[in-house]
């Protein structure tokens, strides 16, 4: 049997009594408490995450930019410095290889985030397609540490822990947007990013100087309500959201049409891998997978479809797949993603999911099902 790595703060999770699960070849913390305490605190105040399994590799050099918009879909060259943006990279067929945020550091320099099952994959087409480009390739993945404080109250935690004379920084740090803060004296790179569906931030340091970041923010937010969570409510959080999880809603199998992620830039110069397969499909209005459609599904009852569950007609003709559902601690009620035939997209069409052998009712709904109150 294969053994799991460990974050750098696997220490800190077992001393705060972590429940611990499999995650693509990572241990890592399942939750702490329970699951439904953890998303409500994200919901209501904040909760902190340790992001370590992901990837960082850093792309610097002169073609960086125009080599980026030949390996990505989307168009990096247009970020500005500070900025980040959420792309794919895809194979020469259209299919989705990873969905991934770009962050442009300076002009010639980015940090590429991977998944964490897909990081390797992600690392090698890089550098398989850089070949004749000025650029070099850095996977520092092995060296650096992700910790994430998501929630309404994540700007005045975050503002807390940082030198002082820094939280103008905090406080003006725009949604996908990156600068470099302090925090116990230890320069961290902040972003405000997240995967929750609130207000957040994810902060990147280098393993030997994790264990104090996570600490000081648990003590920095202990005032505010903040408390770790585990993958378990990062997975509720994320479809409450309506925000796609890789190897779930989006695959080598999917299109990013079929997923309904508008991030693919027809307008870029750049011939990028999957550019003909994915023009010739918007083209002919298909995808993949015979022309199917991510889409929302409410339940009018209180048994949750599972990924892996068939949709079903009103004929009781299965017309697709459930890709990822739950019973929603916020809304009360079951919602889930599936991809379904394109004729039962629409709004308001009912369907029903065999759940475990009985059909259960579902409407098609828009995506998400939860949106955060503004400020």
């Amino acid at each position: 049997m294969t053994e799991l790595k460990e974050t750098a703060l696997a220490a800190e999770h077992e001393a705060l009594g972590a429940s611990f699960t499999d995650f693509g070849g990572w241990r890592m913390p399942l939750k702490y408490s329970s699951e439904l305490e953890e998303h409500r605190a994200v919901r209501e105040a904040a909760g902190l995450f340790d992001l370590s399994h992901m990837g960082e590799i850093r792309v610097v050099g002169p073609d960086a930019a125009t080599f980026l918009n030949t390996a990505l879909v989307g168009n990096l060259a247009k970020v500005e410095p500070g900025k980040a943006k959420y792309s794919l990279i895809c194979q020469d067929d259209g299919g989705i290889l990873d969905d991934l945020i770009t962050y442009r550091l300076e002009e010639h320099q980015y940090l590429v985030v991977p998944n964490a099952g897909n990081r390797e994959a992600v690392a090698g087409a890089l550098q398989q397609r850089a070949v004749g480009f000025d650029v070099e390739i850095w996977d520092e993945s092995e060296g650096i540490s992700l910790i994430a404080v998501q929630g309404p109250q994540a700007q005045a935690i975050i503002s807390s822990v940082v030198r002082m004379d820094e939280t103008y920084l905090v406080e003006g740090l725009q949604y996908y947007a990156q600068t470099t803060v302090t925090i116990g004296g230890d320069e961290v790179l902040l972003a405000r990013t997240g995967y929750t569906g609130e207000d957040g931030f994810e902060l990147y340091t280098p393993h030997d100087k994790a264990g104090a970041l996570w600490r000081a923010l648990l003590e920095g937010g202990s005032d505010f309500g903040l408390i770790p969570c585990g993958l378990a409510c990062r997975d509720s959080l994320r479809l409450e959201a309506g925000m796609p999880l890789y190897g779930n809603e989006l695959s080598t199998e999917r299109l990013p049409q079929e997923a309904g992620l508008p991030v693919v830039a027809y307008s870029k110069a750049e011939d990028f891998i999957g550019r003909a397969a994915l023009e010739a499909a918007k083209a002919a209005g298909l995808g993949k997978t015979s022309g199917q459609r991510l889409v929302g599904l409410k339940g009018t009852g209180r048994r949750a479809a599972r990924s892996g569950y068939p949709v079903l007609d009103e004929h009781g003709d299965q017309i697709g797949v459930v890709t990822s559902g739950v019973l929603s601690p916020t809304l009360g009620y079951p919602v889930a993603m599936a991809y379904v035939d394109i004729d039962s997209t629409e709004p308001g069409t009912t369907v029903q999911v065999d759940v475990r052998g009985k059909a259960q009712p579902f409407n098609v709904v828009p995506l998400p099902f939860y949106r955060r109150r503004a400020a």
